[in-house]
């Protein structure tokens, strides 16, 4: 590994900028624009943080069960923030912190061990895992302290430091959780940096950093990959999804439908691994249809902190628009909405659930991510033609199979091009699980034993048995 050599530029303290309510569309708090220069001394103050934070790993994992007692703890205050500038729903954004709390507790208590070699020789030969330094996360803002957490949850077990970018449109949680975790762990070995670009870019392509873990599009995710290539530093990369949802002839349409509609619009359908695409038997295709209409019709939309809420707002403008022109193509190819399909007509950005309806197969809202409330379901008359069609597309983050015989939709899951497949449910991940995408969905892995291996570097000693 080469020597890093600090880049010694002093902190700016750099300008600020406006964070947006997208429940009203309005400003209501602002957040630093961190220089390059506050960046770099990010870096080095990390560098300078990690040889005492992987030295005791005992130390590190009762900080980091400190850490997740805080951050209970501290509840209250993240929740009303989270919600505020991300838009879901007050009772998802304490699932968020629980989600968070959780993954330090995970990873405090997970330990890589040592693993002895084997091969007849006479010598003892061991693997040993070794940190591999400053860590980049770079996390989007449709979970912003979930992935958060997903990433310097792991790296800090591993005995590493993290510097860690919120996106611009949600920081002020992330500032909040960073300041919630940091102040029980040593200086320095948490450090959260806000702004705009070329702030994330420039984090990713430093030359102190090791790792670059990044969850956000295919595009920006290549980009990533590209910034990191020079200093050869490791990356993992959770991009995006397209997932499809297989529903079987032997389905049965209501007692599923309830948690296929959720699947798809959880969190505004702002999720990477939501359903986004629906293949339903065409002799079911009417039921599926009406019944994912009725429930877009009756769910009730709103500000995230009015109790009543079950669906917030669209997280920001661009993202609004992006929906908006995937729809106006969409009905434009000859789709029929028949569940939303407009804007709703109160301040900020609220946009009916939609449903989509006789969608041509090609139409970019089908073989594209919206990653917003619209979902297209289209008929098949042939299964095989319906995993085809799964299949079709660059993406291959998640899928799932539908259906009352679970070794056939068993069957069925076995043949998707996807990292992960579920049955009779979608987007469920435990703690434990790898999560990985295939095909332009990611490189790398995250979750469970696999997401710490991936912070850390196989060290291998070797000592005769006699002298």
């Amino acid at each position: 590994m080469p020597t890093y050599q600090p880049l010694r530029a002093p902190e700016g303290r750099g300008e600020r900028f406006a964070v947006v309510d997208p429940a009203t569309g309005e400003a209501f708090d602002e957040a630093p624009d961190q220089r390059p220069d506050a960046l770099d001394a990010a870096v080095d103050r990390a560098h300078a943080a990690w040889p005492g934070w992987r030295r005791d790993p005992a130390a590190r994992a009762g900080a980091l069960l400190a850490a997740a007692d805080a951050v209970e703890a501290a509840g209250a205050d993240l929740a009303p923030l989270l919600t505020r500038e991300q838009g879901k729903p007050l009772a998802e954004s304490y699932a968020e912190i629980a989600r968070a709390a959780a993954r330090l507790r995970y990873f405090a208590e997970l330990d890589p061990g040592r693993l002895p070699i084997t091969d007849g020789r006479p010598v003892r030969s061991e693997v040993r895992w070794r940190p591999l330094g400053p860590v980049a996360a770079i996390v989007p803002w449709n979970f912003p302290l979930q992935l958060a957490s997903a990433k310097f949850a792991p790296a800090l077990a591993a005995g590493n430091t993290v510097v860690l970018k919120p996106s611009p449109f949600t920081p002020l949680a992330t500032r909040l959780l960073g300041a919630v975790v940091s102040a029980v762990l040593p200086e320095d070995v948490l450090t959260v940096v806000t702004g705009h670009e070329p702030l994330g870019a420039r984090l990713a392509s430093h030359p102190g950093i090791r790792h670059v873990t990044f969850t956000g599009s295919i595009p920006t995710g290549r980009a990533v990959a590209t910034g990191a290539a020079p200093s050869l530093a490791r990356v993992t990369l959770e991009l995006g999804g397209n997932d499809a949802a297989i529903l079987l002839d032997d389905v049965d349409v209501e007692r599923i439908a309830d948690r296929l509609f959720w699947a798809a619009f959880r969190n505004c359908g702002q999720v990477c691994m939501a359903v986004k695409r629906v293949y339903a038997p065409a002799r079911l295709y009417p039921q599926v249809v009406e019944a994912l209409a009725q429930r877009a019709k009756s769910v009730v939309v709103g500000p995230g902190l009015d109790p009543g809420t079950q669906l917030g707002p669209v997280n920001n403008a661009p993202q609004l628009a992006r929906v908006e022109g995937y729809l106006a193509r969409a009905l434009a190819d000859g789709a029929r909405a028949v569940a939303g399909g407009h804007r709703l007509d109160r301040p900020g950005y609220f946009f009916a659930p939609t449903v989509l309806a006789d969608v041509p197969p090609g139409s970019p809202v089908v073989l594209e991510e919206q990653f917003g409330p619209l979902l297209p379901v289209l008929p098949y008359d042939h299964l095989a033609d319906a995993v085809a069609a799964a299949n079709a597309t660059g993406y291959g983050l998640g899928g799932s199979v539908w259906g009352t015989d679970l070794d056939r939709a068993e069957a069925v899951a076995e043949r998707l091009e996807c990292g992960t497949v579920w049955i009779n449910h979608h987007a469920e991940l435990s703690l434990a699980q790898p999560f990985a995408g295939t095909k332009d969905s990611g490189v790398g892995v995250a979750g469970g034993p696999w997401g710490l291996y991936g912070n850390l570097q196989p060290f291998v000693v070797h000592r005769p048995l006699e002298v």
